[in-house]
């Protein structure tokens, strides 16, 4: 067991020197980060708080008892009086959606909903129609200027259809050059499509549908709720394109077939440089049938002031929300989101409470609980937009969102490994648990856009992902990975990942520890970590410290 009291000593040493980045500390035992997480980690988790969903009573209870664990913890609130920074968000169901027909050439008439499409829209009016939109093809539909990569060169798609595969040219080719090759990029991601889309003045943005691209398949796309959310905002958000959706891979083949073209000719086009959009000779029409409700939510913030550097900050997050209900099924109807995210609240208090039980840091340290991540990060992207501290005072931050629940871990998984100067440091204090950071095993799935520290990154903030790996120190790896997927099949948004008595925290508690020393040399030095040369977020950071 780590001995704190050595831990801290050796945390408080290395936070003296900035050059004490690139040493390797000496191996540390093992020992309980908080005694108090578990207790925490079972509340979030129980059935008195309905599965946290945003806008039901089981918020108001999740938000009040994040509350009451800031201001017992002596927190400064985000206002004047109050934790709460409230997140408007609409919701959207899209009660009836048409056939997309189509006209033009050997066209087909039609792609109905759900076997053959999907369609819906985020914009806040209760009809939306698209009429007699031509199509173009626009490749992957990136615009990517550290990648020298620009799908909308030299085309006007204003008011008009587009088609595009998933994923990025990297995926496609396996080339280690291109983009990341099979590791996923923002670029690559189906919620950049449609953003740039939208920045273009597209109607209507069609993705194609492949399993592998995709990493799911058909079902997931199809088979969950129509039902969107979304922040509303005064333009009623009008700013995004009108329609957006997929298509399946047969309803693509059709749809290019029509044009003389396929699904492989047009990839061996979409993945050239001088790549130029291809017309597909004719014109798309849907309408969409809204219902709208407008709800109020929160986000929960405490932080700790900075002692001689207060308006520069490091962020610590985590999102509380879940499922909430489902009254339709006969045995357990509640979602506890115990994995996801309870653990990542749990150890969201712990943090704090240890930071208070601390000299006061020479820089500020904010603790920010996020509404609506499973709704589409909606919290984390309104936090970025209206931010406690200015982005370009922000340090860094780090997210938690699924602890580890399997005991010690010799390895800590990065998301988005490569990526950012965050790196260096996690690795400096994983060595000195005699643990070893490794990317993720799927690189291609893309999770590092997943979550909500991707809102903040894409501003520019260093944000770290990372959590307790596979390689058990008691197990081995086979069964590591053994619990990981069956985690996935069995628990993940499922109605039985609750609470359990026979979980092995120790694996929270050690990454809890990594967590807090590199938060904590962050919050006691004049370290501006960046993201390494050439990844996307790089330039947004740069722009936003010229400020």
């Amino acid at each position: 067991m780590f001995k704190s009291n050595s831990l801290l000593r050796l945390g408080v040493g290395l936070l003296l020197s900035q050059s004490a980045l690139a040493e390797s500390p000496a191996p540390l035992p093992q020992t309980e980060f908080n005694p108090a997480f578990g207790r925490y980690f079972a509340e979030v988790a129980s059935d008195e708080l309905q599965g946290r969903a945003p806008a039901t009573v089981g918020e108001e209870r999740t938000v009040a008892y994040i509350e009451q664990q800031f201001q017992r913890l002596g927190l400064k609130p985000f206002g004047k009086e109050s934790y709460r920074q409230a997140v408007p968000v609409v919701q959207i169901d899209p009660v009836a959606v048409s056939a997309l027909t189509l006209q033009g050439g050997k066209l087909p008439a039609s792609f109905a909903y759900k076997t053959q499409m999907m369609a819906w829209s985020t914009r806040m009016q209760p009809q939306v129609e698209v009429k007699n939109s031509e199509l173009v093809f626009v490749g992957y539909g990136i615009v990517a200027p550290e990648y020298g990569w620009n799908d909308y060169k030299n085309v006007d798609v204003k008011g008009k259809t587009v088609v595009m595969f998933v994923n990025d040219p990297g995926f496609a080719t396996g080339d280690a050059k291109l983009f990341t090759g099979k590791a996923m990029t923002y670029y690559g991601r189906w919620t950049y499509k449609f953003e740039e889309a939208a920045r273009q003045g597209a109607a209507m943005a069609l993705i194609v549908h492949e399993t592998d691209a995709a990493a799911y398949g058909w079902n997931v796309v199809s088979g969950t709720s129509p039902i969107r959310f979304e922040l509303a905002d005064k333009n009623k958000n009008q700013h995004k394109a009108a329609v957006e959706g997929w298509l399946t891979t047969d309803s693509a083949e059709q749809l290019f077939a029509a044009s003389g073209q396929s699904i492989q000719s047009l990839r061996k086009k979409a993945l050239a440089k001088d790549f130029q959009a291809i017309a597909l000779g004719g014109t798309a029409s849907i309408s969409i049938k809204n219902q709208l409700r407008e709800i109020d939510s929160s986000n929960v913030i405490g932080y700790i002031p900075g002692k001689t550097k207060p308006d520069e900050a490091v962020l610590y997050m985590a999102h509380w929300d879940h499922f909430g209900l489902d009254f339709s099924r006969k045995d357990d109807k509640i979602f506890n989101g115990a994995q996801d995210n309870a653990g990542g609240i749990a150890g969201l208090i712990a943090l704090a409470e240890h930071y208070q039980k601390q000299p006061q840091p020479e820089r500020s340290v904010v603790f920010i609980a996020v509404t609506a991540e499973e709704r589409g990060m909606l919290g984390s992207r309104w936090y970025a937009a209206n931010p406690l501290f200015p982005l370009n005072k922000t340090v860094a931050g780090i997210n938690m969102d699924v602890m580890n629940v399997y005991g010690p871990m010799r390895d800590v998984q990065v998301f988005g490994y490569g990526a950012s100067e965050l790196e260096p440091l996690l690795d400096k204090y994983a060595k000195a648990q005699g643990r070893y950071i490794a990317p993720e095993p799927t690189p291609e799935d893309g999770f590092y856009y997943r979550s909500d520290h991707f809102q903040l990154a894409r501003y520019g903030v260093p944000m770290l992902y990372a959590r307790g790996g596979v390689d058990s120190v008691q197990h081995g790896k086979d069964w590591g990975l053994a619990q990981r997927r069956d985690y996935t099949a069995n628990y993940y948004h499922k109605v039985n990942d609750e609470f359990s008595p026979a979980w092995d925290l120790r694996g929270s508690q050690q990454d809890l520890w990594l967590f807090y020393l590199v938060g904590q040399e962050l919050a006691n030095s004049a370290l501006w970590p960046n993201w390494y040369e050439g990844k996307e977020f790089k330039a947004a950071r740069d722009l936003s410290l010229q400020k």
